[in-house]
């Protein structure tokens, strides 16, 4: 039943395994269009510290997906899933195939599973929820939510926020707690003929170098003077999803007067390279998923020759 659906293409990877440029490379060999599968590019005015896409790179392979919100607002795995859907739909009906692309895996799980059945985000609540936050410590709330929903709290990490409030608030909201509403199982599955590859350091230390040959690219680039510009609106806070990704947390502690500037790059690195390891135990315990060498130099050839086989196959 599969062969009547349309293609689409994951393409994962840990964060500066050269997703972008094997996808670019794809682009221009195959008929696909990109879509960004990533929680922090779709921000605007964060570009340098995302690795965002220059101009020169979307000149050549667009990424749909990316600058689509401000700094101040939450993108939910719901509203991805929606814009994601409709994007491919207006791929496929331009008979091309859609690529979706990047590291934010829980967008991915989101895209090819469906959601659970979870109430809306209730905004009262919310702000009532970070205020305590602010108040009483974020060690507090999740102290709060191991009494109320244990499993949730259990999955999920104290330093947390959005997915602390997250629980505590569909738990005030429903009277019931949100590892139940998980439990029940998702809907929707992705009515797509899938086919999903990984991009799979082989060497660990050479992703660790790319790490941090990619934050003094960025130092350079002026990421401490991006963050300023958003540290100085005034209407972001630290607790938000986008001052949260990884490097721009840092960055702002040091502007806060939190941390020096001597110590952002072990700060920022040793945190990359956390979140890689997350991503990496993540894609190595995903089903039906083909590995590839990242540090492979043909790995993009490899890639084209296998997607193109699948394309003309009806398996």
């Amino acid at each position: 039943m599969n062969d009547f659906l349309p293609p689409a293409i994951f393409l994962m990877g840990p964060t500066a395994s050269g997703k972008t440029g094997v996808a670019v490379e794809l682009v221009r060999r195959l008929p696909l269009d990109i879509i960004s599968v990533d929680s922090v590019l779709v921000y605007r005015g964060m570009d340098i510290g995302t690795a965002k896409p220059g101009p020169d790179i979307l000149a050549k392979a667009p990424h749909r997906l990316i600058d689509i919100r401000d700094p101040a607002e939450a993108y939910s795995a719901a509203e991805f899933r929606a814009d994601a859907l409709a994007a491919m739909a207006g791929i496929s009906a331009q008979g091309r195939v859609p690529l979706l692309v990047g590291g934010t895996f829980l967008y991915f799980r989101a895209l090819e599973q469906g959601l659970s059945d979870m109430p809306a985000a209730a905004p009262e609540i919310r702000a009532r929820l970070e205020a305590e936050a602010r108040r009483e410590g974020l060690e507090c709330l999740h102290a709060r939510l191991a009494q109320v929903d244990p499993v949730a709290a259990a999955r999920i990490h104290i330093t947390d926020p959005q997915r602390i409030l997250r629980a505590l608030e569909v738990y005030e909201q429903t009277g019931e707690p949100m590892s139940v509403f998980h439990a029940r199982g998702r809907n929707d599955a992705l009515p797509y003929r899938l086919l999903k590859l990984a991009l799979l350091p082989q060497v660990r230390a050479v992703l660790h170098d790319r790490i941090a040959k990619r934050f003094s690219t960025m130092l350079a680039a002026g990421l401490v003077e991006e963050v300023r510009r958003l540290y100085l609106r005034g209407d972001l806070a630290p607790e938000l999803p986008a001052m949260r990704a990884v490097g721009y947390r840092q960055v702002w502690a040091h502007l806060a007067g939190e941390i020096s500037y001597e110590e952002l790059p072990e700060r920022v690195i040793v945190a990359t390279r956390q979140y890689a390891r997350r991503q990496l135990t993540w894609l190595r315990a995903e089903a039906n998923i083909e590995h590839y060498p990242a540090d492979d130099d043909m790995v993009a050839d490899r890639v084209v020759e296998r997607i193109g086989d699948w394309l003309g196959s009806k398996k």
